[in-house]
């Protein structure tokens, strides 16, 4: 134990607040998003800059404190909490700047998607990143990241330009392609493996603020029909145009007729980031198909339509996902996929199908641990629930969705879809053995005694 004068020593030091178990707002202070998250840190540094960082990292060093770090808490494995040890909590770090004339972002980790679009969409661009607007953006880019814009501009973190990062032994530093170039290629994908991250600098894109966008439902017993339509439409699509099936309840939306609430449905949203007249001509196939419940799809504010899942994922809920990359989507995983959307029982789980493709196949495999380029698509079985008491018959539903379709699957896995109890073999999974294996000697330059180990670990070999 370290004894409290040590402790109101680093207090004083900091910038921004140091939290502890009998302070005042320390429930809050350790409550992340998924609630099936219940960790007590001993302490939470709530950090208001890099100094702030740097000075907690050589803290737990010198003190041998299990470390963890918050950035947004969204993370489904949970790994910004610790019990025990110290929290280094970025949440207060939200400076964010778009530069105009290069049409760069630089932005602290604190920041959150809806952050990050509320200041770029004012000046028409975008960041290409996420489909939740309380994502934060450290953990969602250090583990690849993928949303809207991925089929026309690659990973989040294929468009990061340099990073500050503070390493285990307390060092700043700046990693690009110029400097620190292999600490800056293990930080795209890699994870929290390897420091700290105090700022990132994202390319920016001409993207709105107006596209082609929103989501059309069908009722389940049409399923077959959709599915197959979904499975032919996004197989043509356009790299501008990006679709997501999904199977689930109906939501109490405004925009469903109150009888269908609870029900089982299908629906397939769409962005179109081009122009208002390539999207509307995109999405007129899907507009005429069938007759839907609902079609949202219309022009509107990309920030709105990045609203879309915000209710669906919402904070505070019990979350537990399982995730398989697909190199094709075939007409016999659709079956699967929609006997098991058949025993859904809560009303906030649902099975995801998102399209990738496009630009990301113009990258190569090693050319950042963020592999599996060869997937057209990735498959999320997100159980969501709120009495802890079906917390066994939804992990079990979401476990035998994701073995059932595993015949289906390249073997990859996103790293940021991993859970906590997932293992060495899944981790290696979302890199292949090549990339692997030079993160892991990343890991033995930058954090040989792997300081930094609450995330999904790449153990170093020293």
């Amino acid at each position: 134990m370290i004894d409290q004068a040590t402790v109101e020593e680093f207090r004083v030091s900091l910038g921004g607040e140091l939290i502890q178990p009998k302070d005042e707002g320390y429930d809050d202070a350790r409550t992340v998003w998924n609630a099936m998250i219940d960790k007590r840190p001993a302490l939470i540094a709530r950090c208001s800059g890099t100094a702030d960082v740097i000075a907690a990292v050589n803290f737990a060093r010198e003190h041998n404190l299990l470390l963890s770090v918050r950035g947004g808490g969204h993370n489904i494995a949970g790994t910004a909490l610790c019990d025990d040890g110290l929290t280094i909590d970025l949440s207060n770090m939200k400076g964010l700047h778009v530069d105009l004339k290069t049409r760069t972002v630089r932005a602290q980790p604190g920041c959150n998607l809806g952050d990050l679009d509320r200041e770029t969409q004012i000046f028409g661009l975008v960041v290409p990143a996420g489909i939740v607007t309380d994502t934060g953006i450290a953990g969602l880019t250090l583990g690849g990241g993928f949303g809207w814009l991925t089929r026309r501009y690659g990973y989040t973190c294929d468009n990061l330009l340099s990073v500050d990062v503070v390493t285990a032994d307390g060092s700043f530093l700046t990693a690009s392609e110029k400097e620190n170039s292999d600490l800056f290629w293990g930080l795209r994908g890699g994870g929290g493996n390897f420091g700290i991250v105090t700022s990132f600098e994202y390319q920016a894109y001409p993207v709105g603020p107006q596209v082609t966008a929103g989501i059309v439902i069908h009722s389940m017993e049409k399923a077959r029909a959709v599915v197959g339509f979904f499975r032919e439409f996004s197989a043509t699509a356009p790299e501008e145009l990006c679709c997501l099936l999904t199977l689930r309840l109906a939501p109490a939306a405004p925009f469903l007729p109150p009888e269908v609430h609870g029900k089982p449905i299908v629906g397939i949203a769409v962005c179109h980031s081009g122009s208002l007249e390539d999207g509307e001509r995109a999405v007129l196939p899907l507009k005429e198909f069938g007759d839907p419940l609902a079609d949202t799809i219309a022009p509107k504010p990309f920030v709105v339509h990045q609203t879309l899942f915000d209710v669906a994922m919402a904070p505070g809920r019990h979350y537990y996902w399982k995730s398989h990359y697909l190199p094709e989507f075939l007409e016999a995983a659709g079956e699967v996929l929609m006997g098991h959307a058949a025993k859904i029982s809560s009303p906030h789980s649902s099975i995801l199908v998102f399209q990738l493709g496009g630009a990301l196949a113009r990258f190569g495999e090693t050319d950042t641990p963020a592999g599996n380029r060869n997937a057209a698509y990735v498959l999320n079985v997100a159980a969501s629930w709120e009495d802890p008491t079906h917390t066994d018959e939804q992990i079990t539903w979401a476990r035998g969705c994701w073995s059932d379709m595993q015949q289906f699957s390249t073997g990859g896995v996103n790293v940021n879809f991993l859970t906590g109890e997932e293992g060495d073999k899944r981790v290696r999974a979302a890199y292949g053995d090549a990339n692997y294996k030079r993160l892991v000697e990343i890991k033995n330059k930058y954090d040989p005694h792997n300081m930094f180990r609450l995330n999904q670990n790449i153990p170093p070999s020293v």
